[in-house]
This record gives C-alpha cells, structure tokens and sequence, in this order.
C-alpha cells in the first residue's frame, strides 16, 4: 500500500467510528427509574403506600396496589394489569408519572360492587411497557 491509500483507509476508519459513536441511540428513560416495590391491600394512607397490607379479600373488598419506584426520569409510564385465574384480563390501567430523584409511590385499585369471584388473581405491574413484577392474592369465597 502507498502512503496515500494508508491515509485514506486511516481517514475512512476514523469517519466510520465517529459515525458510529453518534448514532447510538440515547438511553431509554426505564433506565433511571425502576420499580422497587409492589404491596396489595384494603386500604392506602396518605403517601399512597399500603395502610392494610393483605393478599386475601373479601369480594366486595376494593383491592389496592401500591408501587414504589426509585430514581428519576422525564416521564415513565406505570400499568397495572390486573388478572383472573387462568390469565383472564380483568382490567388494565395506566398512570404517566415524572419521577423525580428518590422514591416515589402510585396508588392503583379496583372494585366491583357486586362483588368479585372466588379465586386467585394477579396483579402484573409494568414500567414503560416492561413487566417489573408481579403479585398474587386471592378473593375468598363469601360466607
């Protein structure tokens, strides 16, 4: 090889790494925020984490889940996804939160007047679409 043609493959690698380097994409927003804790229960206190921790109801009951996360990003997106039995979608609800450094809690609950049927549910928590945890708790059968 001549000189010239080392300096144009030099000057070509060059141009390659540093296209390379720019087109990285960014880091998505889940990664400066995660979710450090899921609770169920009857009832949530003022900061909206669980005041009456339980994973069994009655089937009037309203069921709550509380969602710690931790860290801070621009916005994020909480699902709760709430599930009968065998998988069977009972219900799906989403809250756009903006954390900021440190913990943050968002409340979900569901409730059905005529009550819910015997059996075991499962609550599937998801951050911006990515499943960060589950929990299971069961609604017994009225006496």
């Amino acid at each position: 090889m001549t000189m010239r043609q080392n300096a144009r493959l030099v000057i070509g690698l060059a141009l390659a790494v540093a296209l390379f380097a720019c087109s990285r994409p960014e880091p998505s927003e889940q990664e400066g925020v995660k979710v450090t804790d899921i609770a169920v229960g009857r009832s949530v206190a003022a900061d909206k984490t669980i005041a009456e921790q339980t994973d069994s109801f009655r089937p009037t009951d309203t069921i709550y889940v509380s969602v710690k996360t931790d860290g801070s990003a621009p916005s994020a997106t909480l699902t709760a996804r709430w599930m009968y039995e065998d998988g069977q979608l009972v219900d799906e609800s989403r809250q756009n939160i903006a954390p900021t450094a440190g913990a943050t809690v968002t409340e979900f609950h569901l409730s059905k007047p005529d009550g819910w049927p015997a059996g075991v549910y499962t609550v599937e928590v998801l951050l911006n679409g990515a499943t960060a945890g589950t929990k299971d708790f069961k609604v017994e059968q009225a006496s």
